[in-house]
């Protein structure tokens, strides 16, 4: 089968790719689903579906993202990056809103 990368960071796509044997590394609930059927992990492959590379922090900015080694990136198919990055985010909102300062009492 051949695996067509995206125009741009091709080399950095191959190499993750080819770490995670052009099969989505998300696993273990990372995106709500334990992935069951698969052991854990998501089934989806680039037989299946265009995979994207991100970094395993999908609360990073843009920039950030932009910044992580190759070592430190996963091949993600869009559902899961999806559904990941958002129970990411409410994560570090709700962490954040326990880590505030309280308010100062009136009495």
């Amino acid at each position: 089968m051949t695996h067509r990368p995206p125009l741009g960071a091709s080399a950095a796509w191959q190499a993750v790719m080819e770490a995670a044997d052009y099969q989505c590394q998300c696993e273990g609930g990372l995106c709500g689903s334990k992935h069951p059927k698969t052991g854990l992990r998501c089934f989806r492959t680039t037989g299946h579906v265009r995979l994207i590379v991100a970094p395993a922090d999908l609360t990073l900015s843009p920039v950030a993202a932009a910044a992580v080694p190759t070592e430190q990136l996963r091949a993600w198919c869009a559902d899961c990056h999806t559904k990941a990055q958002k129970r990411q985010l409410a994560n570090q909102r709700e962490l954040e809103r326990q880590q505030a300062d309280e308010p100062l009492s009136l009495f």
